[in-house]
């Protein structure tokens, strides 16, 4: 909610008699601690006059039309008209139509992408949208609504009977995270879904000491701490269950991470490698050497490395996994999970495995310089080595192994592949709603290919939006897959990276040998109607 421009919008409803100097005091002094809330939204949460009277006084101050929007205002089904991912992170509800116009109220109409944003994809349904303002916290409310917020939480149980809903209400919604948050008026539950956090409950803080109590009990966390601690969940039989503690200035917040203790390795080209058959033999396929899979945390390396390992895994060949943790069990292979407690590390478990007769071995992170020297040397030695590094594609791997210390010379006649990869939302199959591309799409489209020399075809092309429904949680989207880009070094780049070449001039010269660029992957996968230009550019900041 935005300040009027020529007075503040404390001052303006001092003057119009709405509320006094105190209250905007108290309002002011809210806002300290909550920085980023507006003065209208605070004085609405102090409760300083009637809601009514207040959203209608800072409409006529911002020349915006106002209403205190509930939930019996919304006279339509809003994913028939936008979805809902999109109505989440504008903040926008639409909730009434008639004769082409649509009514849409936001919680900042100052925000102007925001509301061009919505103004467009509604213009592109063929409705005028009509501007409306309230406050923030009934948007809150509404939208906690449409995502059946508690729906499966049983919020009046025992405090044990609560805990169980929200784990077992997760691991129904596919959930890989809950995060159980004391915020300063409310206990927040939320939920990572397909990498996007959803709120499923809020609980009264007023139930805080005895939630944390039982989450220490079945963690195995000592009670008296109030300090960061892990732990670990043993009570359900399918799943184990990581929990991380973190004290904050309302509480401590909990994290459980929810890892299925049977779940199936998934084939390479179900996670979206490019379906190539030679391709998939020349990248992975190899001997003396190593191969890297990078991206930022959260982006599905171990997930592609579990299916590397299932591909190459045979009766003839000894393959030995370095994890932490070990996430999925797999036939035929030797898992070994490192513990920080107890100074295990990836470099001290991969010089005892290299005594072990090793054919292939997996070490779950390069994290440091030694762990990288001693991958470089099982690799020099006959071993194929596969690991993760963090960084931003796969050229900038060999940026990253020269700034670990690993010379030039080790680099080119070592390393063999290196993958990048981001995990991007699938549509929703069960919503999704076709429609033509629009004219700024297909320029954006068109742009990103001229960059990297690919020319699209987008004839008769068709997208899909995101609407929403109960399968998806109502997001539009359900499941992830990855954008791949794959780099196999041939006799040119190793010359180039033995004469110490810049990532430029290697990507330059990969781009000749057949490199893809990962947003072209990308791009593939819109064109294929699996996801949309929207969920790349949230991912890879096209534009």
């Amino acid at each position: 909610m935005e300040g009027n421009k020529k007075q503040p919008l404390g001052i303006e409803l001092v003057k119009r008699g709405i509320v006094t100097e105190s209250d905007i005091s108290r309002a002011l002094d809210y806002q300290k601690a909550e920085p980023k809330k507006k003065i209208g939204d605070i004085l609405n949460i102090l409760g300083v006059c009637d809601p009514y009277i207040l959203i209608d006084a800072v409409g006529d101050i911002l020349n915006e039309k106002a209403i205190y929007l509930k939930e019996s205002d919304v006279l339509l089904n809003i994913p028939d008209y936008i979805s809902l991912d999109i109505v989440k992170r504008n903040k926008a509800i639409p909730f009434a139509e008639e004769g082409g116009k649509i009514k849409v109220c936001f919680a900042d109409t100052s925000n102007k992408r925001s509301v061009d944003t919505v103004r467009l994809l509604l213009l592109n349904k063929g409705l005028v949208m009509e501007k409306y303002i309230t406050f923030e916290t009934n948007v809150d409310a509404i939208l906690n609504s449409l995502e059946g917020n508690g729906e499966n939480i049983e919020l009046n149980a025992d405090v044990s009977g609560f805990l169980d809903s929200v784990i077992k209400s997760a691991m129904d919604k596919r959930a890989s995270d809950v995060h159980i948050e004391p915020m300063q008026d409310a206990l927040r539950i939320r939920y990572r879904i397909d990498g996007q956090l959803i709120t499923a409950a809020t609980v009264d803080t007023e139930r805080l000491p005895q939630i944390i109590g039982r989450l220490k009990a079945i963690s195995n966390m000592h009670q008296e701490k109030q300090e960061s601690q892990d732990g670990r969940i043993i009570m359900y039989p399918e799943y184990n269950i990581r929990v991380s503690s973190q004290p904050n200035i309302y509480g401590e917040k909990f994290v459980l991470r929810l890892l299925k203790k049977n779940a199936d390795v998934k084939q390479i080209f179900d996670l979206g490698f490019p379906k190539d058959q030679q391709l998939v033999k020349n990248a992975f396929n190899k001997k003396n050497s190593v191969t890297v899979i990078a991206a930022p945390t959260g982006e599905g390396k171990t997930t592609t490395l579990y299916s590397i390992i299932d591909y190459l895994n045979k009766p003839e060949i000894n393959i030995t996994t370095i994890e932490d943790p070990v996430e999925i069990r797999i036939n035929g292979l030797n898992q070994i999970e490192i513990d920080e407690k107890s100074k295990s590390t990836f470099a001290g478990a991969l010089r005892t495995v290299l005594r072990q007769d090793p054919d292939i071995i997996l070490v779950g992170e390069i994290r440091d310089t030694e762990t990288a020297e001693i991958a470089m040397q099982a690799g020099q030695t006959g071993h194929y080595v596969l690991s993760t590094i963090h960084t931003i594609d796969s050229v900038e791997v060999i940026t990253r192994l020269r700034k670990m210390g690993i010379s030039n010379y080790d680099i080119s006649s070592t390393l063999a592949t290196t993958v990048s990869q981001r995990l991007v939302r699938k549509l929703c199959p069960h919503c999704a709603r076709e429609r033509e591309f629009t004219k700024e799409e297909k320029d954006i489209i068109k742009s990103i290919g001229k960059k990297h020399g690919v020319e699209f075809d987008l004839e008769g092309k068709k997208t899909y939006e995101a609407m929403g429904c109960k399968k998806c949680n109502n997001t539009g989207y359900y499941g992830r897959i990855a954008a791949f880009e794959v780099l196999i070094l041939n006799d040119e780049i190793r010359a180039l990276i033995a004469n110490d070449a810049s990532a430029l001039e290697i990507k330059n010269e990969a781009t000749k040998s057949g490199y893809v660029p990962l947003v072209i992957d990308g791009i593939y996968k819109i064109l294929d109607g699996v996801t949309n230009l929207q969920e790349l550019n949230n991912k890879l900041a096209l534009y």
